[in-house]
């Protein structure tokens, strides 16, 4: 088997295969051997078709066979002999089978080498999860105009019995507890983010475009069946997919710099997860113990 290998950049790579005659007819073999044992052919008994006969019923049946059989076989030698670690599966293209050789070109993405340092140490600082007066009092206003109430009618004991509770004091209560979780929720996500983005200001490498694509179609059709159950015309969506696709093509990018970031420092930290846990999760777990926190 031959294999040419073209660097296109940093990361991408086209391997050009050829699979000599002798592999190709051996493979023919093995699978005129199989479609033998079950093949159905007027005046003969399965296993007892001669082969030249089993050609000419069965050849483009075997033709494929061999194609499935091969393709694959020799992309994985291809990529283990030449030392190469795709990130994702390849594009196939070109394949040909012609004079009993057979050709095809693989298109694929390498894993990007990602060079991270001074990980550990990040500077964050968390909000304060308290929740005022003001705050409890905006929310009562909002639940009172969602409740068609004019900002004129008084807040009262009566208004947090409508609401299920015995008594103003109480509805301000549990509203209060509600606001800090809420807020507890969201400052851990905005320590969060404060890690991401020094990471991400820290790390230059090539993305793997071929992930970027797949990770961003699965994105649009998500949005696009999103909306089609809020009740949007199939047409008026389909006129928005352009502009569906470039604004989740930044976000994608994002989310995958950060995936191989966190794969990376979790190799270099020899983070091992267990059955049901995530990677990024536990990188970022270990990075928020090992965050300088300011107060």
């Amino acid at each position: 088997m031959n294999v040419e290998v073209k660097k296109i950049n940093e990361i991408k790579r086209e391997l050009k295969f050829e699979i000599q005659k002798d592999r190709v007819l051996k493979t023919f073999d093995e699978v005129y051997k199989e479609i033998g044992k079950f093949a159905k052919v007027k005046g003969y008994r399965p296993g007892k078709v001669p082969r030249h006969v089993l050609e000419a019923s069965h050849g483009s049946v075997a033709r494929e066979e061999v194609i499935k059989k091969l393709v694959p076989e020799a992309y994985h030698e291809g990529i283990e002999n030449e030392k190469l670690k795709p990130i994702d599966m390849p594009m196939i293209e070109g394949v040909e089978l012609k004079n009993g050789i057979l050709t095809f070109i693989a298109k694929l993405d390498l894993k990007p080498e990602v060079n991270i340092k001074d990980y550990k140490g990040l500077k964050v600082k968390r909000k304060d999860d308290k929740v005022t007066d003001e705050e409890i009092n905006n929310t009562l206003d909002y639940i009172k105009q969602g409740q068609g109430k004019n900002k004129e009618d008084v807040l009262d004991d009566g208004f947090a019995r409508e609401m299920g509770y015995p008594n103003l004091d109480e509805f301000k209560k549990a509203l209060s507890k509600q606001l800090e979780l809420d807020k507890d929720r969201h400052n851990r996500m905005d320590v969060e983010n404060q890690i991401v983005e020094q990471l991400i200001k820290k790390t230059k490498f090539t993305l793997p475009q071929s992930l970027v694509t797949k990770q961003l179609e699965k994105r649009v059709e998500e949005s696009k069946q999103r909306l089609q159950k809020q009740g949007m015309p199939v047409e008026e969506i389909q006129k928005r997919e352009e502009e569906i696709r470039k604004e989740l093509k930044e976000a994608v990018e994002k989310d995958i710099k950060l995936y191989l970031i966190l794969d990376k420092i979790a190799e270099l930290e020899n983070i091992q997860v267990n059955e049901g846990e995530s990677v990024p999760a536990k990188t970022m777990a270990f990075l928020l113990k090992e965050a300088k926190w300011e107060t």
